[in-house]
């Protein structure tokens, strides 16, 4: 049996442009942490080998440590069946219907838990963050997409990998067409390249991203205002939807959108207020853990698999990755 006072897991978020990687111990303590490419452009098969190549780089520096990996969380973007251990679909990096758990436990002999990026990181919101204590959370993560993670009754709610898709919920019919075929749906609105996009189509006036349209907005931009407005609307409606159907006590938002703070929540709040009558109403917060959430949740996913326990143990100190 390995020593545990000695022993950690590693920790891997994926995402579109970059991996991040730690060493955590127990108590979620980083004993180590790396930053790599995830090299998409050089297809999936590429970025599966980069894959092993960084968690075989984490093992060795555990080793060199006098630490003893138990095993890795990973958490990848896309549909996940957190189950079977498969990549079912990524638009983002390129793989179908992939054993990914599998492969990379074959390459680096170490056990692999596979998780989701967004539900892994409401997770660890709902442990580590923004909803300690909480039991029923919406995490919705705005950025170049809209995701969602919900939390029922304190466990993750996963729907063979299909649920949290948030973003494509149809808010106007009648909209553009977005990524994924269908019209309206509300990553054509709500999204930082949707704002930036709609704000340069309605002003004339090119910017490079959603953070130049929040500035605009604070200084009364009234073709900024516009944009903001009617993306507010959008994500005011989907969350007055989940609220209806699912009753969350909380609401985080993360991403990079939610950098904008309270020019963001505070008009979502009271449109949300205005929407419900009979239903639960949720609490609206930013999230606490920022671009670490997701390797923060793989590591939950790993330590969970070892112990069998869901969660840490109380006074668990966390530092970022």
């Amino acid at each position: 049996m390995p020593d545990r006072a000695h022993a950690c897991v590693i920790a891997l978020d994926v995402g579109g442009t970059g991996m991040k990687g730690a060493l955590l111990d127990r108590r979620m303590r980083p004993l180590f942490t790396l930053r790599r490419p995830t090299h998409r452009a050089h297809g999936p098969d590429a970025v599966v080998g980069h894959m092993a190549a960084v968690l075989g780089s984490l093992a060795e520096r555990a080793a060199a440590m006098g630490s003893t990996v138990l095993r890795a969380g990973v958490a990848v973007p896309g549909i996940v069946d957190e189950n079977q251990a498969r990549a079912v679909y990524s638009a983002t990096i390129g793989w179908r219907d992939l054993p990914l758990g599998a492969v990379l436990e074959q390459r680096t002999g170490i056990p692999v838990t596979l998780g989701h990026d967004v539900r892994a990181g409401g997770n660890a919101e709902r442990v580590l963050g923004a909803a300690r204590g909480a039991r029923d959370v919406l995490f919705v993560a705005i950025g170049t997409g809209v995701s969602a993670a919900v939390i029922s009754d304190g466990r993750p709610v996963r729907g063979g990998g299909f649920v949290g898709e948030l973003g494509h919920l149809v808010s106007d019919p009648d909209g553009a067409v977005c990524g994924c075929g269908v019209r309206g749906c509300v990553e054509t609105v709500a999204t930082a390249a949707a704002i930036a996009t709609a704000f340069t189509v309605r002003s004339g006036r090119p910017v490079e991203g959603a953070d130049e349209v929040a500035a605009l907005v604070a200084q009364g931009d009234p073709h900024a205002l516009s944009v903001w407005n009617r993306a507010v609307d959008t994500l005011a409606t989907a969350f007055a939807t989940v609220s209806t159907l699912l009753a969350p006590e909380l609401i985080v938002v993360g991403g990079g959108l939610a950098e904008a703070g309270d020019l963001l929540l505070d008009p979502i709040r009271k449109r949300l207020a205005d929407r419900l009558t009979f239903q639960r109403r949720p609490l609206l917060v930013r999230a606490e853990l920022g671009d670490q959430a997701g390797c923060l949740g793989a590591g939950l996913l790993a330590w969970d698999a070892v112990t069998g326990v869901t969660g840490i143990p109380a006074g668990a100190e966390v530092s970022s990755p």
